[in-house]
């Protein structure tokens, strides 16, 4: 499962694979990839027989007196998806530990969507299929596709979006986490005990495998397989050994030494290049990146552009004809899953947000209002993916099967509709007044931001910034004029706009500053790093916060863990909501009141004559 020395034709396919994603969005890549795979098996299936005979023709694999007997499609849905389940798993894993739900603040509302978004989808199918067979498959309208629902977005979600796609990032993340578990605990059938012995064998041996730092990636492979077969004999689900191989993998910051230790070996070969300093060279460099993030670069190229679309093509291909589509019309199943879907993920979704931000006011953040909630919440009904994967889990009759199937392709089409819809409509009843960012978008906290001068002084300026910008260091002389000018009756907020694609070392320099915030000395790291913009690699910022005194080894941890990425971030999706995308930008004003936009010069005498006028009148 882990291979961590590709062979030569994986690595070129990778490459290929990566080759294709460049200059295009890929979520949105991947959602066409699998929405081209869906109409082609819907095209097939109704041309004959062909499409059923192909996905049921039988392989068996044997190895002496044991063999494992599946048809093709069989052969898609339980093995060649474990490599789906275990790029979840190691995303999960990723999000658990480093990402959106590390964060208590953030995460809340999203993690309270999803669950409600899990529970009232069930709850509206079980209230049209009570019993019997149907009631099994109430699973196929709990999850969320998100490389669909992120690719929808991207064709008909509102103009400025950031909000709303980390919103609905973090709530899928925990939708995957509720699919998971519910596959596993639900749909398992005729457990047999005795084969979970070797198959907690094999996930013990991975996990020893990791500590011992065995590289050679046929080993791992071996030792998987093994642990798939133990799961398929168990009777649990079979993808669920990619899951849980997954979850014990290790995921962690980049370690400082490690990363010194890989230049060292890096600049070992450079001097002296032969095979031995190569292959330390490669190990250094492995070791310094987690495996977690490894294998996520490697296989989440395969995962949405080869595995889901191979499993559309198995398991898309519904019969459409008079007959088949009047069955469907009168089928509760059909009409459980779209009620499921449609309005149960739009009103459990939407209602959970509108309560939860009413019972913790401010606990939206600015730009994500529950009219485009709203629109994300209905983009949510697209299943698809783990939908049709619980369909062949749950469902036995071929007849109500393609009833379901059905009612997953209309909830998709139905669901992207109803996103539109509510999106436009959102724009027609809360129309942007002028063009977006005139009005600073989160007014200013002196809990919370970075505020230089008197918190209640009457006038304020605000700038997003870039350490490594040279016109946010020419501006910091601007500012020191206009703060001698007005004195106490100004107070100056300084917000980070990091320009990554510019200037890569500008976040990794305003999550220092945030860590020298931490120990009580942002104005300390703010004014240095500008007095030394040209000089903001990794190692200058850590001399820079040595010549300032710092404890070094919290601002080591706090870096590696990224314990202060959120706050950097934060600010950077205020400014991309506001459609400020160049630093520096000045917003000022009249303390207590809505601070607009600065154009034009920022030089001193400018910025004097701005905020006089605002004093003024």
């Amino acid at each position: 499962m882990t291979v961590d020395e590709k062979p030569t034709t994986l690595r070129r396919a990778s490459d290929l694979l990566a080759g294709v994603r460049d200059g295009t969005d890929d979520d949105t890549l991947a959602a066409g990839v699998v929405l081209a795979a869906t109409l082609i098996a819907l095209v097939w299936a109704n041309l004959g027989d062909s499409y059923e005979a192909f996905w049921r023709t039988p392989l068996s694999i044997s190895i002496g007196d044991y063999g494992i007997d599946l048809d093709l499609k069989h052969w898609v849905n339980d093995a060649v998806m474990t490599l789906f389940f275990f790029v979840v798993g190691l995303e999960v894993k990723r999000e658990l530990t480093m990402g959106e739900l590390t964060d208590r603040t953030r995460a809340a509302v999203p993690l309270v969507a999803a669950i409600a978004g899990l529970a009232l989808p069930a709850a509206l199918f079980l209230l049209l299929n009570p019993s019997g067979e149907a009631a099994g498959a109430w699973g196929v309208v709990v999850s969320t596709d998100t490389a669909f629902v992120l690719g929808a977005l991207a064709l008909v979600g509102p103009r400025c979006p950031a909000r709303l796609r980390v919103f609905i990032l973090t709530l899928a993340v925990a939708d995957d986490i509720g699919a998971l578990a519910i596959i596993a605990f639900v749909y398992t059938d005729d457990l047999q005990p005795v084969y979970l012995i070797p198959a907690a064998i094999g996930l013990l041996l991975i996990l020893q495998f990791r500590r011992l730092e065995v590289w050679r990636g046929v080993v791992y492979f071996v030792v998987a397989a093994g642990t798939w077969v133990a799961f398929y004999e168990s009777g649990v689900h079979p993808t669920l050994a990619g899951v849980l191989i997954a979850l014990i993998l290790p995921v962690y910051p980049p370690r400082r030494s490690e990363v010194e230790r890989a230049g060292e070996l890096t600049r070992a070969f450079r001097q002296s290049p032969n095979s031995d300093y190569a292959r330390a060279a490669q190990l250094g460099v492995l070791r310094a990146v987690s495996v977690n993030e490894r294998l996520l670069r490697l296989y989440q190229p395969y995962t949405a552009f080869l595995v889901v679309p191979i499993f559309a093509l198995a398991n898309a291909g519904v019969v459409i004809s008079a007959e088949t589509v009047g069955i469907a019309i009168r089928s509760p199943i059909t009409w459980g899953v779209v009620l499921g879907l449609v309005v149960g993920k739009l009103v459990g979704i939407t209602a959970a947000t509108a309560v939860f931000a009413s019972l913790r006011p401010g606990s939206l953040p600015p730009g994500l209002t529950l009219s485009r909630v709203s629109g994300g919440a209905a983009l949510a009904g697209i299943g698809f993916t783990i939908s049709l994967f619980i369909v062949d889990l749950a469902i036995e009759s071929p007849e109500a099967a393609n009833d379901a199937r059905i009612g997953v392709l209309l909830a998709a089409i139905l669901a992207t509709a109803l996103g539109w819809a509510l999106f436009r409509l959102s724009d027609r009843l809360h129309p942007p007044q002028g063009p977006a960012g005139l009005v600073l978008l989160r007014p200013v906290d002196p809990d919370r931001d970075h505020v230089r001068g008197p918190v209640d002084a009457p006038l304020t300026l605000v700038e997003y910034g870039d350490f490594e910008c040279p016109f946010c260091s020419k501006a910091t002389g601007s500012i020191r004029d206009v703060h001698k000018h007005f004195g106490d009756d100004l107070r100056y907020v300084f917000r980070h706009l990091p320009l990554d694609e510019h200037h890569p070392h500008a976040q990794f320099a305003a999550e220092a500053a945030e860590a020298a915030a931490a120990q009580g000395r942002f104005w300390d790291m703010h004014d240095h790093l500008f007095a030394h913009s040209d000089a903001l690699s990794r190692d200058e910022i850590y001399e820079h916060a040595q010549q300032l005194g710092l404890d070094m080894d919290l601002l080591d941890e706090d870096l590696r863990l990224g314990r202060h990425r959120h706050r950097v971030e934060d600010d950077d999706l205020d400014a991309e909501t506001s459609d400020v995308f160049g630093t520096p930008t000045f917003y000022l004003g009249v303390t207590g009141s809505d601070l607009t936009r600065h154009t034009g010069p920022f030089d001193a005498a400018t910025l004097i004559r701005r905020l006089e006028e605002v004093r003024e009148g």
